[in-house]
């Protein structure tokens, strides 16, 4: 009975191990999934505050500052979050690793004495009656088989014993060193999060400064927000009559519909290519390499200033100086509108009943008419005059129904 014992007690450390592994497995791919999105965090973070050098050089408003600056509270807030995520997660991974080690310790322990007695037994066994006498004194051709298969199969035994007892004992000094490696992790992130902290704190103070500055003020820059919102709103409303027009040139001649007016009519080639656009949704590649979103689509307070509401039919993203802009999908140049004003372009892409629009461009690449692959270079972002920003503003259109670009490019 002790034997059987320790049979299933070995057996049921074996089905906890194995348990311990899976959990261990998941539990290492959460945490390399935090740690790819904590990167990203400080990759944003560092284009944000080169975007803010570049606003102080600029002397832009001090509202410009403060919409920045807001970016980057969020960003450093988001940072600490996943930061102590993977501090949670790692304690509980040290947690697990400390109790499979001690699993692992008492089966090794098992193993060892089980494999002792076994010694014990062989050296017996030579040492009162040999191998070659145990089978010759069997008394025919059968049994002498079968004490020959016997033992083979417990010399066999031996060897396997050995070899658990050596693979348990490497393994033991892998979760050591994983523990260690884990613990040396932990105390970092903590302390990267102190840090963070602190940052964070700083920042909060100088977005409060700046706040306090713009509330002394705070008709004039309501006045200057109101101005550039209804600019936008010409702009946006602007685009959609290009659209519609759009519409109405590629139809004629073609049999009327009651959807014709305000729908493209499509090829089988530009049907394929519409549906494919929309198979890719959530997974369009940004419109610029570099870029961080500076303004979301639709309606949404002001950030500072709490009885003022803004709308954008698109989203702003800034980039680094000299930037291309680039197709997120496949297409065909539908126009090319330049302002009268500015001499800014705007650049409009078809794909099938989808357009894509790139506006706020010093130059252009492309002409009426080209065909463009995904990440194809098809223009330069230009400054934008009111924040001085390297700003790309993005809309993606299906037919004249405005989408929202958040919902189709990837993280965004």
């Amino acid at each position: 009975m002790p034997t059987l014992h320790k049979t299933y007690r070995l057996f049921f450390l074996l089905i906890f191990s194995l348990l311990l592994s899976n959990t261990a497995f998941s539990q290492s791919s959460k945490q390399k999934k935090l740690e790819n999105r904590r990167k990203e965090i400080l990759a944003e973070i560092r284009q944000i505050n080169t975007l803010l050098d570049a606003s102080k050089k600029e002397k832009t408003s001090l509202l410009n500052q403060v919409e920045e600056l807001d970016l980057t509270v969020k960003a450093t807030q988001r940072l600490i979050k996943i930061t102590n995520e993977q501090a949670n997660l790692l304690t509980r991974e040290i947690r697990a690793n400390t109790k499979k080690l001690k699993e692992l310790e008492e089966e090794l322990a098992l193993l060892k004495e089980d494999y002792a007695k076994m010694v014990v037994r062989s050296y017996k066994s030579k040492k009162h009656d040999s191998k070659l006498m145990f089978i010759l004194s069997s008394d025919n051709f059968v049994q002498a088989y079968k004490r020959l298969q016997y033992i083979k199969q417990y010399t066999d035994y031996r060897k396997k014993q050995g070899d658990s007892i050596k693979a348990k004992t490497e393994k033991l000094k892998v979760i050591n060193q994983n523990l260690d490696r884990q613990k040396t992790d932990k105390e970092a992130l903590i302390a990267e999060n102190k840090r963070t902290r602190k940052k964070l704190l700083a920042e909060k103070q100088e977005q409060e400064t700046l706040v306090a500055n713009i509330k002394k003020d705070e008709g004039r820059y309501i006045v200057q927000i109101r101005k550039r919102q209804k600019e936008r709103d010409r702009i946006e409303k602007q685009i959609d009559k290009i659209i519609r027009d759009a519409i109405a040139k590629s139809n004629k001649g073609k049999p009327s519909t009651p959807k014709s007016k305000t729908n493209f009519t499509l090829t089988k080639e530009t049907k394929a290519l519409a549906s494919n656009f929309r198979a890719n949704k959530g997974k369009l590649p940004w419109p610029v390499e570099k870029g961080i979103k500076t303004e979301g689509y639709g309606k949404k307070r002001h950030r500072t200033l709490a009885n003022v509401t803004t709308f954008n039919r698109g989203v702003d993203i800034a980039t680094e100086k000299g930037a291309d802009a680039r197709a997120c999908f496949k297409g065909e140049v539908l126009r090319i509108e330049v302002s009268r004003d500015t001499n800014k372009r705007t650049i409009y892409l078809q794909h099938g009943n989808y357009i894509t629009i790139y506006k706020n461009l010093s130059e252009a690449y492309v002409k009426t008419g080209d065909k463009v692959e995904t990440k194809d270079p098809i223009g330069r972002v230009a400054k934008d005059l009111i924040t001085g920003k390297t700003l790309l503003k993005f809309f993606i259109y299906q037919n004249t129904q405005r989408l929202n670009p958040e919902e189709w490019v990837y993280k965004m």
